[in-house]
């Protein structure tokens, strides 16, 4: 079976997730010489740091509007725009307010992304292939992380503009993944839900499904057609959605609880806290973003042999183990087990909620409610990792670094109760299906 097409289009959508990883985490290696250079207040600091992440909150909001209004393809092409004008913005800021501003605008980008790619690829991979395609947007996103920790620490010691450099190269990978958005076919599923285009979607139905027959993909489109409902457009917030949109909302919100993007974001200054040097703290960040890319192959390996909710599973008691060693150590002043439980906690993330979440919320929603559905988990993840960030430096300047890895520690626990108690296993099973599996159990 040849599925090159397909694999290339999932891959060209998945670029967004790089764009993504490396946008979010570069300004780690950026963060402090920032707050020296512009005299940053706490709360100032808190506001610059998480200025990216309060855009991904909007575009995570209007992430839905675009992909309905203008198809996930040419919403994909803007995110790659958005992506270019911060990173020029961010490297040439004067101020702390221009780039405050520029950063915003790559995390609109960044919200978009995680509304329009997850969902384009769920949209036109096979239900088998479904979940290690769909994860390359996280594989991506780890990629780009450690390709940021790896930049940020060969430019480190350029000269006293190498946090400019650290920022701006980041609209090299973004001119390349706009130009490849140019290749790609549009949605099948929105062609057919929202624009009423059968013939076209069927076009790209055989490309990524070639072992199907002429009358099976016309089965297949109308499979899509009839799960569009009848009748004037019912409201989201509707009944018959109450199991997605929690089961959305929750594994979005466990995943920031987990303290994820919080210690992704000041990984240097944990490390420097257990007695390191910068330089060496910037390493140890390297060998967070070479555990995070090990891991998450691991974690697409086995989505779609153990499915989501075994994952999920696996990455809550490494999450508890982990977080909770963490704890330990900051409270008994064993500073040196520290790297190895946050290389753990890493570990624990991508094989689990890193491996898991962008698949599951696109695949738990109706075609015709899949990008509002995208957007609210999209809206809840960055809403509390902007939260985080921003009260992240107050906390661990205010309070033992264990009470927070305490904190941390207890959400996981209540994740594992989550998971074992409410979350279903969508593992091989088509999108139309899981639609009409949710709706027999409402």
């Amino acid at each position: 079976m040849n599925n090159r097409k397909l694999y290339l289009w999932s891959v060209t959508s998945a670029l967004a997730g790089f764009l993504f990883g490396f946008d979010t985490v570069v300004i780690s290696g950026a963060e402090q010489t920032i707050e020296k250079l512009w005299q940053l207040s706490p709360t100032m600091h808190g506001l610059a740091m998480s200025a990216a992440l309060w855009g991904t909150v909007l575009g995570a909001l209007i992430g839905a509007w675009p992909a309905e209004r203008f198809g996930r393809r040419n919403t994909l092409l803007g995110i790659g725009v958005l992506y270019f004008t911060s990173a020029v913005g961010s490297a040439l800021a004067p101020e702390e307010y221009t780039f405050m501003f520029a950063r915003f605008i790559g995390g609109i980008g960044v919200g978009i992304s995680t509304v329009a790619a997850p969902m384009y690829i769920a949209e036109i991979a096979p239900a088998h292939l479904r979940g290690r395609l769909a994860g390359m947007f996280q594989f991506n996103i780890v990629f780009g992380i450690l390709i940021a920790f790896v930049s940020n620490a060969a430019l480190a010691n350029i000269g006293d503009n190498a946090w400019r450099w650290m920022l701006g190269i980041e609209a090299l990978p973004a001119i390349v993944y706009t130009a490849l958005c140019f290749l790609i076919p549009e949605s099948p599923r929105w062609l057919i839900t929202k624009r009423n285009k059968s013939d076209e979607a069927i076009e790209t139905l055989a490309q990524t499904h070639p072992g199907l027959s002429k009358e099976e993909l016309l089965d297949k489109a109308h499979e899509i057609a009839t799960s569009k409902p009848t009748g004037p457009k019912a409201s989201f917030w509707r009944k018959e959605l109450k199991r997605p949109i929690l089961l959305a909302f929750l594994i979005a919100f466990f995943n920031q609880l987990s303290g994820i993007n919080a210690i992704l974001y000041f990984a240097p200054r944990i490390f420097e806290k257990t007695g390191l040097g910068e330089s060496a703290a910037l390493l140890q960040s390297v060998g967070i973003g070479v555990t995070n890319l090990i891991f998450t192959f691991v974690g697409l390996y086995l989505i779609d042999r153990l499915g989501r909710r075994t994952l999920l599973y696996l990455g809550s008691i490494g999450y508890i183990l982990s977080l909770g060693a963490c704890s330990v150590a900051f409270f008994t002043e064993n500073f040196s087990i520290v790297p190895i439980c946050i290389f753990a906690f890493i570990a624990a993330h991508a094989i689990g909620q890193g491996a898991v979440i962008w698949v599951f919320i696109g695949e738990i929603f109706p075609n015709s409610d899949r990008a509002s559905g995208q957007a609210l988990g999209s809206f809840t993840h960055w809403i509390f990792a902007a939260s985080l960030t921003l009260v992240f430096p107050f906390f661990v300047t205010k309070f033992p670094a264990g009470y927070v890895f305490g904190f941390f520690c207890l959400m996981m626990v209540i994740q594992l109760l989550w998971v074992r108690f409410f979350v279903p296993e969508t593992k091989g099973v088509s999108l139309e299906r899981i639609q009409a599996l949710f709706a027999q159990k409402r």
